[in-house]
């Protein structure tokens, strides 16, 4: 089996490679990367890619040289991306983050390949599209999230029109038991270290805020064809419960795990089949209680504006995505407060919700990059007066 993965050098693309490392019937077609050449040349030679790609064209002399004498190719830039997603390949993990993972993700596609689906704005910004690209090109998308993974492995053998709702679990993050007051005042540093994930800079703050579980309710909704009112969004410390679809006879399927996302990567590695995987084995006994509780949606709005981004449809995902992106930024930059994030994507919403487009339909990848553009300068606009 042919292999590409895009984003290796992340989080995602760290287990990915864990995986791969351990087989010696793939054959990696390509590996991208964004500034970390070190490790991404590392990983080209240990898996003996034909291609090495760094997303920033200023790190190609660095990339080449890292990879002298390896028999890698080596590429740069956004173009290089791209064409790296049209190599030929059998299985694409999709693991950039942002709206920049979109479009090689559309271009694997194309090739007719399984695209496992790390990349959450996809389906959050172009989900119709996405799937029916995949239909065109007989292709296959397979979630990775792990809550996304966990409600497909729950809906194996069963009738879709049999379910009732789907549950997707949070962590809560670090602050799941902080006052309103205490997040004004949460700093970058508190907020980058998650309880139980290990995951990477923009994803863990996600997490955080639950802007990730906010994402999360939108792409369950393109992936799985639900109505917004069947999905919900449980806070579950320990992580361990990752999902549950519970069915029209009152039945809950729950799928439990390791909070390790090799399980997720790996199901969609071997899927259809399962493989043995190199994941710790739950001691239930030892884990002693599971806990849960609602969100609060006044100290996390996040969840809020989800919903309400799933009734308006269209471009609304597209707008959602930029404008958290765009709040993430300025936070971390230290010009905007813990909270301000979920405000500014507000105002951006609202902002746009006059003769924007923003509840048109999806009809092209085009109208969502250029909504994604209108959405980051309406935000940016903002932020600079919250600043």
């Amino acid at each position: 089996m042919r292999v590409s993965v895009f984003g290796a050098t992340g989080s995602i693309g760290e287990s990915t490679f864990d995986l791969l490392r351990r087989r010696d019937d793939l054959t990696t077609v390509a590996l991208t990367g964004g500034r970390n050449i070190a490790r991404l040349a590392e990983q080209a030679r240990a898996l003996r890619a034909e291609l090495a790609v760094t997303a920033h064209e200023d790190c190609y002399g660095d990339l080449k040289d890292a990879l002298a004498g390896s028999g890698v190719g080596v590429a740069a830039g956004t173009d290089a991306l791209i064409a790296a997603a049209e190599r030929p390949a059998d299985w694409v993990m999709s693991a950039i983050v942002g709206a920049a993972g979109l479009t090689p993700g559309f271009r694997a596609l194309a090739q007719g390949a399984t695209l496992a689906l790390a990349n959450k704005e996809s389906l959050v910004t172009a989900g119709p599209l996405l799937m029916r690209e995949a239909a065109r090109h007989s292709a296959r998308i397979l979630p990775v999230d792990s809550e996304h993974s966990a409600v497909f492995q729950a809906l194996v053998g069963e009738d879709m029109a049999a379910v009732e709702r789907v549950i997707i679990t949070a962590s809560g993050g670090p602050f799941r038991d902080w006052t309103k007051d205490q997040l004004a005042q949460a700093t970058l540093a508190q907020a980058q270290k998650h309880p139980n994930w290990d995951m990477g800079q923009r994803i863990t703050i996600d997490s955080a805020t639950l802007f990730n579980k906010a994402l999360e309710l939108i792409e369950t909704r393109e992936y799985f064809g639900l109505e917004p009112a069947q999905i919900e969004a449980v806070v579950h410390p320990q992580s361990i419960i990752h999902a549950l679809v519970g069915f029209r006879d009152g039945a809950l399927m729950a799928h439990m795990g390791a909070p390790d996302m090799r399980h997720a990567i790996g199901y969609a590695l071997n899927w259809p089949d399962r493989a043995e995987l190199p994941v710790a084995r739950l001691d239930l006994a030892q884990l002693g209680q599971l806990t849960f509780e609602a969100p609060d949606p006044d100290r996390f709005p996040a969840l809020r504006l989800a919903r309400e981004v799933m009734e308006m449809r269209g471009h609304a995902g597209a707008a959602f995505n930029a404008a958290k992106e765009v709040a993430l930024d300025q936070f971390i930059a230290g010009r905007i407060g813990f909270l301000d994030m979920a405000a500014l994507v507000e105002r951006t919403i609202d902002s746009l919700l006059s003769d924007s487009g923003l509840t048109s339909p999806v009809e092209s990848l085009e109208s969502v990059m250029a909504m994604d553009q209108m959405a980051r300068e309406v935000a940016g606009h903002h932020a600079a007066a919250m600043a």
